[in-house]
């Protein structure tokens, strides 16, 4: 199957695009798309590894779906496009940036630059419809998802998981420990972020470690 994702991660994943789930998961999607509103645009659902090819992983946070809401998804975990109002799970990331690494908060919640640097920010699901919180999970896109966590952990040593949630912690559990670093804490959700997401300082962590191992920071 051709699917129009970076090069790299083509070659690494080919063996998934030919697996029956992710035939019956490109039929569900492009069903999804002709017939409702459905976010991200379609040209951006593999936006996270078009901005982060394999080679150049340094770091995964883990998300879950793509926000809903109108101009919001832009194919990044957490992101959201230029000039929209920042949504409260990205408002507190922001909050803990500034309280970690001093770093003021951002105008932008367009995480674009951090993609460019190594950070893969990958949900588990890569699409949903407008307004329907979860709509797309259990079609596929999880399996696909986790094989993408699997190559990462199997083929490269000395990465950086970022796990926000127990969501996210639930799908780490296929990384290999070992050889990578895993940064776990509650969710940046107002609903959980005071239980212990604030003050985790997950940027400083991640970049000691980088620097550690010879990675080279991130500019967060």
């Amino acid at each position: 199957m051709d699917v129009k994702i970076e090069s790299s991660w083509k070659e690494a994943l080919k063996d998934e695009f030919e697996k029956p789930y992710f035939k019956r998961l490109v039929e569900f999607v492009k069903s999804e798309y002709q017939t409702q509103t459905v976010y991200p645009p379609g040209k951006r659902i593999f936006s996270a590894f078009d901005f982060t090819p394999f080679d150049e992983v340094k770091v995964a946070i883990i998300g879950q779906d793509p926000y809903h809401g109108a101009n919001q998804a832009n194919g990044l975990s957490f992101s959201v496009t230029d000039g929209v109002r920042h949504p409260p799970s990205l408002q507190n990331i922001f909050k803990e940036l500034n309280s970690d690494l001093g770093i003021p908060i951002p105008q932008s919640g367009n995480l674009e630059r951090w993609a460019k640097q190594g950070v893969l920010m990958l949900n588990a699901t890569l699409t949903v419809r407008a307004s329907q919180a979860g709509s797309h999970q259990n079609k596929g896109w999880e399996f696909f998802t986790d094989a993408v966590i699997q190559k990462l952990s199997d083929e490269k040593e000395k990465l950086v998981f970022i796990l926000w949630g127990a969501y996210a912690q639930k799908k780490g559990n296929i990384i290999d420990e070992s050889k990578h670093f895993i940064i776990k804490s509650a969710h940046p959700s107002p609903f959980s972020a005071y239980n212990g997401f604030l003050g985790s300082k997950p940027f400083s962590k991640t970049n000691e470690y980088l620097l550690q191992n010879n990675s080279g920071k991130i500019n967060w």
